[in-house]
């Protein structure tokens, strides 16, 4: 480097799908390029922590694979062969192709469809304002909410809880599945806090010895999707031996006695025989947060992904609500601040133009969709063109099979806007290169804090790359869409944004960097009582009446659903034929398909595994290393086995989404996931698939 590079610092938001949207400190080279990122100090939720893999994204948005300019397929779906064109004829093309799809199926024949590739809110939400423009199908984005932040609103009646920077203030903290050092790292950075200043205890409860559980004082690791048995037999516990907040439960909650009477044969023996816990660990998890007032129940989104998710997420957050936790600093469930920000987005997306008699098409069924499911297609037309940002369904979608089938079909138009060339960009007919977060304005917020955050451009895209707005913006006036707000800029709709949502405007946030909105302390902790008409914490949830934040559609057996805290067995339970559970967690170096492209984070997590117990591997004559087979009903996973005592016998862990071109056959981990919508608003149960298994 020469003395006469320049280097500066540079404020930013890391944009990508984890809750901690961490607060960036930007090493930018002659206005040019990035060096090394670091977490901004003075932000106190942050607090100069990041992850190491956004640490290292000069590799990633450096890279030599990224896209650059646009391209048309010329070869067989899937091929890779492309070649070359303009942006005036990529736009030109998708005019005439979504032109004549429309023409002769209607509107709805077009899927715009979208995820959390970024949580920029003018990048990420602005392709509805299309959609609504135009009346095609609208979006039903189920993948990864529908299940857990039910489940938490369920009792409290809001997405939202106490201060997260409070885990520092804790006795307790209780991290309840989410492995936190590899998906939330500041989580980490408080609890530990928490560790050294008050000498607080770490609970880790998950289904396999991670690098967080490895930080705990009390490990629990426990079978998928038996968490609610675990909360009722802490809650029995509690309840039997003096540890509930009697007058607590009385103020806020709805039918305490109700409860503790339908707990009374829900003990720890049961839960252990469902669990596989012992019944030690349960009793002395449940005096630990029995006896600290200052209990902080962190729960994350992992042990929601089951068939019984909500039930689990429920249950789990009544634990505070019986021990009085909430009335303390450093106490209560904590899960998401998502309703603390009151995003507010008519005119960004359009709302004027929603027409809600259009068809809402799930996510999660994209498989099901593409194929003709008469279901999936709410009886209406047949997809025959879409246009796809921020995701990568070709990898992270349930039902692969059923994915890769419908994505072949040769009627099927596809535009794909993307930075590398993923699997789902490989079977586009233009593929059209995107901006990363650097190179374009936008806005964030963090459900797992309390701040609203800008993200100013800081270097110039590469080659051609355009941002999402500026894409949007362009087939908006190919194919007639009409709204002001596609003759906007995007901070000028950031702006927009901002005021709607009452936060002021664009200027204010832009000089200040981020803005804490964090509610006064009896709010957050729902002292002036909980988000619902009486007030009162719900250990009885309206599933049939009550609508998630997000307006889901009841789905699933919700007429089935406990009507108290439960083990719900909906699960897919292992049987003879499928005698493992697998789950498909999540890698450290990885964020769903996002920097699998890198070579330090490819390097880090090696190649696919499944990790086996060693005493089932044994039972199979599995070795360590040993090419093996997983299937289901969904399809077959070649893999390499890891044998690991972290995990109980009969469960098996795959980290990480990986390229299917890192699989045998090209057939990814999701092969074996189902796309059944489980209650009550859907969603993908991506951690509750029963398997074989078997050597190769």
């Amino acid at each position: 480097m020469s003395l006469e590079t320049s280097i500066t610092r540079q404020p930013s938001v890391c944009p990508h799908d984890c809750p901690s949207a961490c607060a960036l400190d930007v090493e930018v080279i002659d206005g040019k390029s990035i060096g090394r990122i670091h977490g901004a100090k003075h932000q106190s939720y942050t607090a100069g922590v990041i992850c190491a893999k956004v640490a290292r994204y000069s590799e990633r948005i450096h890279h030599p694979d990224r896209l650059l300019y646009p391209l048309k397929r010329t070869g067989p779906k899937g091929s890779g062969a492309f070649t070359r064109i303009t942006w005036d004829e990529a736009i030109a093309t998708i005019a005439q192709r979504f032109g004549e799809a429309e023409r002769r199926y209607g509107a709805e024949t077009i899927w715009p469809y979208y995820y959390a590739g970024t949580m920029g809110r003018v990048m990420r939400d602005g392709i509805n304002r299309l959609t609504h423009a135009k009346k095609y199908s609208r979006f039903n984005g189920t993948i990864c909410v529908s299940l857990a932040w039910p489940g938490f609103i369920a009792g409290t009646g809001r997405l939202a809880g106490p201060d997260p920077r409070e885990m520092a203030k804790s006795d307790c903290v209780v991290i309840w599945g989410t492995n936190a050092v590899a998906t939330q790292v500041n989580v980490m950075t408080h609890a530990i806090a928490a560790r050294k200043t008050r000498g607080a205890k770490i609970v880790v409860i998950d289904i396999y010895r991670n690098a967080t559980m490895d930080q705990a004082d009390l490990a629990l690791c426990l079978r998928p999707g038996t968490d609610g048995a675990l909360a009722c037999a802490v809650m029995h516990v509690l309840f039997r031996d003096g540890l509930a907040d009697r007058d607590y439960l009385e103020r806020y909650t709805d039918v305490p006695r109700e409860l503790e009477a339908h707990l009374q044969t829900r003990g720890p023996e049961w839960a252990a025989g469902i669990t596989g816990l012992s019944v030690e660990e349960i009793e002395a998890f449940a005096h630990l947060v029995g006896k600290t007032q200052r209990t902080f129940f962190r729960l994350g989104y992992g042990f929601s992904r089951q068939r019984n998710g909500a039930v689990n997420m429920h249950a789990a957050s009544c634990i505070a609500a019986v021990t009085g936790a909430w009335q303390y600093e450093g106490g209560g469930a904590f899960h998401n601040n998502g309703a603390i920000f009151n995003w507010r987005q008519p005119f960004h997306e359009a709302h004027e133009l929603r027409d809600m008699n259009v068809r809402a098409l799930d996510q999660s069924h994209i498989g099901r969709i593409l194929t003709g499911d008469p279901r999936a297609l709410k009886d209406g037309p047949p997809v025959t063109a879409m246009l796809i940002q921020n995701t990568n369904p070709m990898s992270v979608a349930p039902e692969q099979a059923l994915v890769a089938e419908g994505f072949a079909r040769e009627d099927l138009f596809m535009v794909v806007h993307e930075q590398f060339m993923t699997e789902t960009a490989a079977m586009a007919d233009i593929v059209l290169p995107a901006t990363m977060f650097l190179e374009h304005d936008d806005i964030y917020s963090g459900g797992g804090h309390q701040y609203l955050e800008f993200a100013g451009k800081l270097i110039d895209p590469p080659g051609e790359c355009r941002s999402n707005h500026e894409v949007i913006t362009a087939i908006a006036g190919a194919v007639g869409a009409e709204h002001p707000g596609f003759a906007m800029s995007a901070r000028d709709l950031a702006d927009t944004i901002l005021k709607q949502s009452g936060w002021g405007g664009i200027e204010e946030l832009v000089a200040k960097n981020w803005i804490d909105v964090q509610p006064d302390f009896e709010t957050a902790h729902f002292l002036n009582g909980f988000a619902w008409p009486d007030g009162k914490f719900r250990f009885r949830p309206q599933w049939a009446k009550m609508s998630s934040s997000r307006g889901g559609e009841l789905a699933g057996p919700w007429y089935d659903m406990p009507e108290l805290p439960d083990h719900w067995a909906v699960i897919e339970e292992a049987d003879e034929a499928h005698p493992f559970r697998l789950a498909t967690s999540p890698a450290r170096s990885f964020l769903n398909s996002t920097f699998n492209e890198t070579p330090s984070a490819r390097q880090r997590e090696g190649r696919p595994q499944v990790m086996i117990h060693p005493l089932d591997a044994a039972a199979l004559a599995i070795a360590e290393g040993d090419r093996v087979r997983l299937g289901n009903i969904r399809g077959e996973v070649t893999i390499h086995a890891r044998l690991f005592d972290g995990v109980q016998r009969g469960v098996l862990i795959s980290e990480g989404i990986w390229p299917n071109a890192s699989f045998e056959e090209g057939r990814g981990i999701n092969m074996l996931t189902g796309a059944d919508s489980p209650a009550p608003f859907g969603g993908a149960a991506f951690h509750d698939n029963r398997v074989w298994l078997r050597r190769i």
